[in-house]
């Protein structure tokens, strides 16, 4: 007979890729990427806005949070 209770994982999920706030990065001062530039305008395009080529890292990072929000990709 075994405890129906004893396969169950009593340890909570850990979220191993905590999230740092982009205003933190050390590098977020730096052009945005390739990726997220290319991502950018995917959701851009769904959500119909422009986004300027000119954004940094850390910008990019936050304007990609508010277009997967606007966008419903980030459920």
């Amino acid at each position: 007979m075994t405890d129906p209770d004893a396969s169950a994982d009593p340890t909570p999920e850990v979220d191993r890729t905590p999230e740092k706030d982009p205003a933190d990065w050390t590098t977020g001062d730096e052009p945005m990427t390739g990726p997220q530039e290319s991502y950018l305008h995917t959701l851009a395009q769904e959500a119909g806005v422009q986004v300027p080529d000119d954004l940094t890292k850390a910008d990019a990072s936050r304007l990609i949070d508010d277009l997967q929000h606007r966008t419903g990709r980030g459920v």
